[in-house]
């Protein structure tokens, strides 16, 4: 079981094998709560790109640039016209 030590500031390193294990990266926030039975749980909080990652699908064919291009011009265009109406 890995262990980690609390410096006289208050924290902790967490080990590798628990960073690898938990996929934390530098920045990576974690949840601590409390379970039912009264233990202390680390789970990583997932950010909201972390959920849309899974729920986004990736397009059936490759977009080109020229095509991602046109729609955004589209969609400013409309945008503008809706404003000035």
């Amino acid at each position: 079981m890995p262990t980690a030590t609390m410096t006289s500031k208050g924290q902790f390193t967490m080990p590798a094998e628990v960073r690898a294990r938990l996929q934390l990266m530098p920045g990576s926030k974690i949840d601590i709560v409390e379970n039912a039975a009264g233990e202390t749980v680390i789970r990583p909080k997932k950010t909201n790109m972390d959920r849309l990652y899974a729920i986004v699908r990736k397009p059936a064919s490759p977009i080109s640039i020229t095509d991602m291009d046109d729609a955004i011009g589209d969609a400013i265009a409309e945008d503008y016209m809706r404003s000035v109406s």
